[in-house]
């Protein structure tokens, strides 16, 4: 269903889900912070001395903060050429799930503990990758991640392998005496391991296995690099044509242009200052 974009609904909708309009992306960035202040609140109130000295303050600004994210969901729901297909969107049920908490706790005493959801609100930060200047960023990491999946699902499979491999040769060399009482638990010491995250609630305390240990804590670091290599060099051959010849890349949509042209020929944005 088309909306009159000079009636009250359709202005409405040319802010609330326009980021590609002035108004639009004012209205994200305001609704950002927004969020932003909003999960501070939460997390600061979970503090009990801060809680204990500024209740009063915290869950007035709750309610300010819940007052204007209800507001803001049915004017989403107002402006939407179909609502029906907003409210169980994605982003329709966060901002559903983000406002209801609040409410049910006048409605259900024991249902205080749902006030923790509201923290999901902060899923809503994502709509702002809508905002045109991001979504080419947004489609090479994409594009760079899709292209890297079958390699680093071979990497993976073969890290497993290599931890298994780890885990029983440990539980070989150390044996249940030093902890390692299983062959699960001697795979769960070599992924703390060689991931270099090292608990350290399980340690081998013979010298061969001291000395495997030391060597899995050196491959950590190798193995490490291998993913974060792989989406590097996806990411590069990602890159727009613009970066690679003599072309400039529009800021507002992404599309390749000569490098003497002054204005996109896609949106109309002005490419040189």
């Amino acid at each position: 269903m088309a909306i009159d974009r000079n009636s009250l609904r359709g202005k409405l909708f040319i802010i609330i889900f326009g980021a590609h309009t002035r108004q639009g992306r004012l209205f994200d960035l305001c609704l950002l912070w927004l969020i932003i202040l909003s999960v501070l609140t939460v997390c600061l109130e979970s503090v009990p001395s801060i809680r204990t000295n500024y209740h009063p303050l915290l869950h007035t600004l709750e309610i300010l903060f819940t007052v204007i994210f209800t507001i803001e969901y049915f004017l989403r729901v107002y402006s939407h050429p179909k609502p029906l297909k907003y409210l169980f969107s994605f982003f329709g049920i966060i901002d559903f799930l983000s406002i209801i908490p609040f409410y049910l706790t006048f409605i259900l005493p024991a249902g205080h503990f749902l006030v923790t959801i509201r923290i999901i609100r902060l899923l809503r930060v994502f709509r702002i990758l809508k905002l045109t200047s991001f979504v080419h960023h947004a489609q090479v990491l994409k594009t760079a991640i899709i292209a890297s999946l079958q390699k680093i699902t071979v990497f993976m499979l073969t890290i497993v392998a290599l931890v298994l491999i780890i885990g029983t040769v440990m539980y070989v060399v150390e044996g249940e005496e030093h902890g390692f009482t299983s062959i699960p638990q001697s795979i769960y010491w070599a992924i703390v391991t060689i991931t270099t995250v090292g608990y350290g609630d399980l340690t081998p305390q013979t010298p061969l296995g001291q000395v495997i240990s030391s060597i899995v804590m050196i491959m950590g670091y190798a193995i490490i690099a291998v993913p974060t290599g792989i989406v590097t060099v996806e990411m590069s051959r990602s890159q727009p044509i613009s970066k690679r010849t003599n072309s400039i890349e529009c800021l507002s949509c992404g599309k390749a242009m000569p490098i003497n042209t002054n204005y996109c020929s896609n949106c109309g944005h002005q490419l040189h200052e």
